[in-house]
C-alpha cells in the first residue's frame, strides 16, 4: 500500500500522485499541523503559517506559488534539508509529489526565484524570532535580510484558516 488517506477521504498515491487529488483543503490542514523545524523552534510554527506569510510578501503573480511552495509537506511531512539531502529516495518521491501540485494548481514546474528569495527571508526571520539564540551564522542566510516585525506563532486551528482564507483571496483576485 502506497497511498495515503487524507484530512477529507481521498487515497492520495505517494509514490505516482494524480493532480486531481490534490486537495486545498488536505493542504491547508496537513500544513497546519506540521511543526516547522522538526518541532524544535520555541513556539509551535506551523508550516501553514510560514507559507501564508511567504505569499504576503512576493509579488502578486507569485503569491500563490509562494503559498503553496511547501504544500508537498501536507503529504509528506517537513524533514529538516540536512537530513532531506542524506534521503535521495524520498527526494524523488517529494519531487514527483511536488509535480502533482504544481500541475493542480497551475503553477510554473520549478521554483520561482522570487518564491525561493522569500522562503530564505522567512527562514531568516523564524530564526530570529522562533529558534532558541544560535550564534552560529547560517550560511544559507548570508545577506538575507529579515522582516521589519516579528512573527506571531499561532496555533493550528488559526494556521489553517488563515490558509485557507489567503488562497481563497488568492484565487478570487486570479479569477
Amino acid at each position: 500500500m502506497s497511498y495515503l488517506l487524507t484530512f477529507t477521504g481521498k487515497h492520495l498515491d505517494l509514490i505516482d500522485p494524480q493532480p486531481n487529488m490534490i486537495n486545498l483543503l488536505d493542504i491547508a490542514h496537513g500544513l497546519a499541523n506540521t511543526c516547522r523545524f522538526s518541532g524544535q523552534c520555541r513556539f509551535y510554527y506551523s508550516v501553514a503559517q510560514h507559507s501564508e506569510l511567504a505569499s504576503r510578501i512576493v509579488p502578486v503573480e507569485f503569491e500563490l506559488e509562494a503559498l503553496l511552495h511547501d504544500a508537498a509537506e501536507a503529504y509528506l511531512c517537513d524533514i529538516p534539508s540536512p537530513l532531506k539531502l542524506l534521503l535521495p529516495d524520498y527526494r524523488a518521491i517529494e519531487a514527483r509529489m511536488d509535480a502533482a501540485i504544481r500541475e493542480r494548481f497551475g503553477l510554473p514546474a520549478t521554483t520561482s526565484p522570487e518564491v525561493k528569495q522569500a522562503d530564505l527571508v522567512m527562514l531568516a526571520t523564524e530564526k530570529r524570532d522562533l529558534m532558541p539564540p544560535d550564534r552560529d551564522p547560517w550560511p544559507l542566510l548570508y545577506c538575507t535580510v529579515p522582516l521589519d516585525f516579528r512573527i506571531m506563532a499561532t496555533n493550528a486551528n488559526r494556521a489553517k484558516s488563515g490558509f485557507m482564507q489567503r488562497a481563497l483571496e488568492i484565487l478570487q483576485e486570479a479569477a
